[in-house]
C-alpha cells in the first residue's frame, strides 16, 4: 500500500503528524473488539444523526479511510484509537467484525495531538469542543495562534474568535455546546456582563444574529448613558425635592438649559399627591 495515498486522505494536520511517526507500510485488518477508545479523546458528544449517516455509508462502501491506532499501554493485546473513533463506532453499528487500521508508534503527548487535530478538522465539532482543542494545542504543546492556524488549515482570526468564546460563563458555554445558540450569536456575547441574560433572550425570542446585535446595542447605549457623569448641582436639587415630597425625582437638563423634571410614582395615591402639590402651589 502506498503510504503517500494514506497520508493524502488524512488531512493536512494528520498527514504532517503521520510523517513524523513510524507507520507500518501495510494497512492491517484487526478485529473491532481489539480496539479501545482514545483516553485523550477531546470530543465529548457524538451526533447520533451524523453517526447513523456514517453507518449507512460504511454498510454500502465499507471503511475507505483506515483508523489510526497504536498499541495500548494498558493491554498489549489491544490497540488504542488515535484518529477515527467515529468510524469505529459506526463500524460496530454496521455489524462489521474487522476494520482497516494504520499502526503508529507514538507517545501519549503525540497521541493527544493526533486526537485534537483529527477532531478540530471535522466540520461537525461543536464550537466549544473546537475552541478547547485549540486551547490544548496552545497550552500543552506551546503552539501560538499562528501555528495553530497553519497546522489546522484555518485563518488566525477563526482561531482567535473561537478561543474568545471560552471567556463566556459556563452556563452560556453549555448553550453553545447543545447548539441552542450559534457561534455567531456567541461572539456577540463575549465581554458582556449580562451574557447569560442576553443568551436566554436570543433563545426565547428566536433572534437572528443581526437581531441579537441590535438587541445588544440597546444595552450598550443604556450602559453608556448610565455612566455619563451628572451635574452635582442637579443631584443636590433632586435630593432636596425628594426629601420634601417623598418621591423619586429626575432632572434632565440640556446644554441650552432646556429639559424635563420627572416625578416617579408607584400608585394612584402617589400620583394624587403630586397633583395636589402642583394645584396647591399654582
Amino acid at each position: 500500500m502506498d503510504t503517500n495515498k494514506i497520508k493524502k486522505g488524512l488531512g493536512r494536520g494528520l498527514s504532517s503528524l503521520i510523517g513524523e511517526t513510524k507507520v507500518e507500510i501495510n494497512i492491517n485488518k484487526v478485529s473491532i473488539s481489539d480496539l479501545v477508545s482514545n483516553k485523550f479523546q477531546p470530543r465529548k458528544t457524538f451526533d447520533e444523526e451524523s453517526l447513523q449517516n456514517l453507518t449507512n455509508s460504511i454498510k454500502e462502501r465499507g471503511i475507505i479511510q483506515p483508523i489510526i491506532v497504536r498499541k495500548s499501554s494498558d493491554d498489549s493485546s489491544k490497540y488504542e484509537i488515535i484518529a477515527g473513533e467515529r468510524r469505529w463506532m459506526s463500524a460496530q453499528k454496521a455489524g462489521l467484525h474487522e476494520v482497516p487500521v494504520v499502526i503508529t508508534d507514538v507517545d501519549d503527548l503525540k497521541s493527544l495531538e493526533f486526537a485534537i487535530v483529527e477532531n478540530v478538522q471535522r466540520n461537525d465539532l461543536n464550537a466549544i469542543e473546537e475552541a478547547r482543542g485549540y486551547q490544548r494545542l496552545i497550552e500543552e504543546f506551546s503552539y501560538d495562534q499562528e501555528k495553530v492556524a497553519q497546522f489546522i488549515g484555518k485563518s488566525r482570526s477563526h482561531i482567535a474568535n473561537f478561543l474568545r468564546l471560552l471567556m463566556l460563563p459556563d452556563s452560556v458555554l453549555k448553550l453553545i455546546e447543545t447548539k441552542k445558540i450559534t457561534p455567531g450569536h456567541a461572539k456577540i456575547l463575549v465581554g458582556l456582563d449580562n451574557a447569560e441574560f442576553v443568551a436566554n433572550k436570543i433563545i426565547a425570542k428566536n433572534l437572528s444574529v443581526r437581531q441579537a446585535e441590535n438587541f445588544v446595542k440597546i444595552f450598550k447605549i443604556k450602559k453608556q448613558s448610565l455612566k455619563a457623569p451628572r451635574d452635582i448641582n442637579l443631584k443636590s436639587l433632586e435630593n432636596s425635592i425628594r426629601e420634601k415630597i417623598g418621591l423619586n425625582v429626575l432632572i434632565k437638563n440640556k446644554k441650552n438649559n432646556t429639559g424635563s423634571l420627572v416625578l416617579e410614582y408607584k400608585d394612584l395615591d402617589q400620583l394624587n399627591k403630586i397633583i395636589e402639590i402642583i394645584k396647591s402651589n399654582y
